[in-house]
């Protein structure tokens, strides 16, 4: 069994220290995101816990500061649903940090029953893409203020399947959960390909983080829910699934590819349409027309 379960997780580490250095960290109260949030602490760099239940995230504070005294992270309000809660988030930022480092796109919604966000959008296309996309617009100008920095977005090795329906983007003429699901994940890819291109000084990096036992799975159905825990041993824990975003934070500028799609600690190959360039420009459009923006 353990010789099996090496063969799924990558075992890396770095020393690498980050005083000095700022992260946001969205979803960060549980999961993959409070765990890395709790490596870049230890490593000395200020984490800002953006998330949606303030609750848990005060709890996920507490329990950083009880692992390390003297750990420099604090909750903050992001609703990625709700574009004001981001544009008052991204507000808060810029009246109280001077720099920042690292934005992780960390928070996501998976496989749920049909709902929208606030702005009448998808909820996965809403959170996962649009959420993310315009969070990180709010933010570039602190970004390539502190540059050398880093966007990296939380994507799945599910965007295989996934394909951008433009004719129906929103899921408004049919939903199906998981394609919905998969068109978000090849979202990211897509918007890190595009990211990467435009902004000078800020690298973007996708991730898969493997198959992680996390409540992101919450809304798969029973028998696959039975299945994943009769085979738990197989699944990563949390933990393991935050490596490969700390292998893109952690590791040298120079041995890493900006736009590219990296999963167990090394860069991989995204699928044909993630690599699409007229697709991921035309996604960049309909996603700034859909939210209001001019990003050029």
């Amino acid at each position: 069994m353990e010789k099996i379960r090496s063969l799924i997780t990558k075992r890396w580490s770095s020393d690498v220290r980050l005083d000095g250095k700022t992260a946001i960290v969205t979803g960060a109260n549980t999961g993959i995101g409070k765990e890395t949030a709790m490596d870049l602490a230890k490593r000395g760099a200020r984490v800002i816990l953006a998330c949606r239940d303030m609750e848990n995230a005060e709890l996920a504070v507490s329990d950083i500061v009880r692992e390390m005294g003297g750990a420099k992270v604090e909750a903050r309000k992001l609703d990625l649903a709700d574009t004001k809660s981001i544009c008052e988030f991204a507000e808060n930022i810029y009246n109280t940090e001077k720099v920042l480092h690292f934005l992780i796109n960390n928070a996501g919604v998976a496989i749920c029953p049909y709902s929208t966000t606030v702005d009448g959008y998808e909820m996965q296309l809403g959170v996962n893409h649009l959420g993310h996309f315009f969070l990180t617009f709010l933010l570039l100008d602190l970004l390539k203020h502190s540059a050398p920095s880093r966007v990296i977005t939380v994507s799945s090795s599910a965007h295989t399947m996934g394909r951008i329906h433009f004719e129906d983007l929103n899921s408004e003429k049919e939903y199906h959960p998981v394609k919905a699901y998969v068109q978000s994940k090849l979202a990211n890819i897509l918007f890190t390909r595009e990211l990467a291109k435009r902004t000078a000084g800020v690298t973007a990096y996708a991730v898969h983080p493997g198959v992680v036992n996390t409540d992101l799975m919450r809304h798969i159905k029973r028998p696959l829910q039975v299945m994943l825990k009769k085979f738990n041993y197989f699944l990563k824990t949390p933990a393991e699934g935050a490596q490969t975003t700390l292998y893109c934070i952690l590791t040298p500028d120079s041995e890493l590819t900006s736009g590219g799609y990296y999963s167990e600690c090394a860069q991989a190959v995204s699928a044909r349409a993630g690599s699409d360039e007229g697709t991921a420009l035309k996604l960049w459009a309909v996603s700034c027309h859909l939210l209001g923006i001019c990003w050029r």
